[in-house]
């Protein structure tokens, strides 16, 4: 898939890194469908948040499969409501931080009425620009996707952004529809195949330490940078 064709071709939806959440859907969304949803900021919030979701998303699953330590720092991209981001702030514990980062300043109030509301010292809200996450170098020890890379336009420019933010030893999840015909999901012309994204990544000097398959309709993929010469 030509990403770069691909966000010119629908605008402003690639440039969102929101993503495509699905809830209790019964079939996968028209691109049409999934325009209006970016659109209307309170449906969207409603389907992220479903109880419904939990079903194949298995947040618990995800959570415990990446083993989050107390003190870490991960930064949730295309955060949305906060699904993820409000699970992570439970385990990286006081010490810790997450940086909840969205391109929707509608998303961002509401997580930041949420950390009000929650009492939550250890999230940060970044309002960033789809191509550049705001964060500082050496600051994070995961960034973690969840059905927001196939939104991101420019995959070489976060690729290289990424590298300069990452601790030693850090890592990125990406968590994203498989390409295939299923109940639920964004419109086939919206996923990214699970080899693309492995390709993609190790063109750009990471490598596939990890993959989970529990999930019934993602894949889930942890890679790590490669160290110069190719040596960890």
């Amino acid at each position: 898939m030509n990403h770069h064709s691909f966000a010119a071709a629908t605008g402003a939806l690639c440039l969102l890194l929101l993503p495509a959440h699905t809830g209790a859907q019964s079939k996968p969304m028209t691109m049409e469908e999934m325009h209006k949803l970016h659109q209307d900021s309170k449906a969207y919030i409603a389907m992220l948040e479903d109880p419904a979701r939990d079903a194949y998303q298995k947040p618990h699953e995800v959570v415990t499969a990446l083993g989050l330590r107390e003190g870490e720092a991960i930064a949730d991209i295309g955060a949305g409501a906060g699904y993820f981001s409000f699970r992570f702030a439970h385990h990286v514990g006081a010490a810790g931080r997450v940086y909840a980062v969205d391109v929707s300043p509608d998303m961002i109030l509401h997580m930041n009425r949420q950390i009000r509301d929650l009492g939550l010292d250890n999230v940060r809200t970044v309002l960033a620009p789809p191509d550049d996450p705001l964060l500082a170098d050496r600051s994070v020890d995961r960034f973690f996707f969840c059905e927001s890379w196939h939104h991101i336009a420019d995959h070489e420019k976060y690729l290289s952004e990424m590298k300069r933010m990452l601790r030693p030893g850090g890592q990125v999840i990406v968590i994203d529809f498989r390409r295939e015909d299923q109940p639920v999901g964004p419109p086939m012309a919206m996923r990214v195949s699970r080899a693309d994204v492995v390709r993609e990544f190790e063109a750009h000097g990471y490598r596939l330490a990890k993959e989970q398959t529990f999930l019934p309709y993602q894949y889930f993929l942890v890679f790590e940078p490669v160290a110069s010469g190719g040596a960890r």
